[in-house]
C-alpha cells in the first residue's frame, strides 16, 4: 500500500517554513505532512526531534531531508515507522561520517560555502553571499529574507557523526540539484550511488526545495508509491 505520511526535515541556516511549497502540493494530493523544526544544536537533539514527530504519526512514513537534514534522516531513519528515505540535495553520510568530515577536503575548483567564522559556537552564512551560494534561483526578495532570517547552526551539529546509516536497510531516493553551490553535484551523485538510491536530477540551486517544489514533491510521491 502507498504511504500517506511524509515528514520533512530542514537543513542548516534555514527553518521548516521553506518547505511550504512542497507541503502545499503534497497535502493537496491527500498526504499527511509534518514539518520538523530541528534546533540544529546537535545531531542527537535533531534526531530526537525527528523521532518525536514520527512517533506522533502512528504509521509508515516517507522521511525527507534537505542538506544537513540528510544527516538527520540517515540516523533517525531507523525508526520503525520509516518506510523510505528521500534526500534533497542532501548529505547522505556513511557510518562515522559527519558534515564536517564530508566537507573537509573539497575537490579542486569546487565552490566553498560562505560560512562565517563561529561566534560563541554558532555558524551563519555570509548574508551578502547567501543568495548566490544557497538560493540562486529563488526570487530576490525571498532569498534576501532567507539570508536575514537564518537559523544559526551549532558547530556540534556539523560534527555529529552517523552511527549506522539507515539507507543500508531502508529504500532511498535522491534528488540531485545540478546547479548547487553548497554541496557539489558530483558529491551528491557519489553519495546517492553509494546509498544505492533511486536518483532524479533537476536544474536548481541548493534551495531547490523552495524554487522547485513540484520536482521535489514528485520524488517524494515516487518514494511513497514505488516500493
Amino acid at each position: 500500500m502507498a504511504i500517506r505520511n511524509v515528514v520533512l526535515v530542514h537543513g542548516n541556516f534555514v527553518d521548516g517554513s521553506g518547505w511550504q511549497g512542497v507541503y502545499d502540493r503534497l497535502t493537496a494530493d491527500g498526504y499527511r505532512v509534518a514539518v520538523v523544526q530541528t534546533p540544529n544544536l546537535s545531531l542527537a537533539g535533531d534526531v530526537a526531534a525527528t523521532r518525536q514527530v514520527l512517533d506522533g504519526l502512528g504509521g509508515p512514513a516517507v522521511l525527507v531531508g534537505h542538506s544537513y537534514g540528510g544527516v538527520v534522516i540517515t540516523e533517525a531513519g531507523h525508526h520503525p515507522d520509516v518506510a523510505a528515505l528521500v534526500y534533497v540535495a542532501a548529505f547522505a553520510p556513511d557510518a562515522g561520517e559527519s558534515v564536517s568530515s564530508l566537507i573537509a577536503d573539497p575537490p579542486p575548483g569546487a565552490p566553498l560555502p560562505p560560512i562565517l567564522p563561529p561566534q560563541d559556537g554558532f555558524l551563519l552564512l555570509d548574508r551578502d553571499k547567501f543568495a548566490a551560494s544557497f538560493a540562486a534561483d529563488v526570487p530576490e526578495k525571498l532569498a534576501a529574507f532567507m539570508a536575514d532570517s537564518q537559523l544559526p547552526c551549532n558547530v556540534e551539529a556539523l560534527g555529529g557523526a552517523v552511527s549506522e546509516p539507515a539507507w543500508r536497510t531502508k529504500p532511498s531516493w535522491y534528488l540531485v540539484s545540478t546547479d548547487d553551490r553548497m554541496i557539489p553535484p558530483a558529491a551528491q551523485r557519489a553519495m546517492s550511488e553509494r546509498a544505492k538510491a533511486t536518483v532524479t536530477e533537476t536544474a536548481g540551486s541548493h534551495a531547490v526545495y523552495v524554487s522547485q517544489p513540484a520536482a521535489v514533491a514528485a520524488v517524494i510521491t515516487q518514494a511513497a508509491n514505488d516500493r
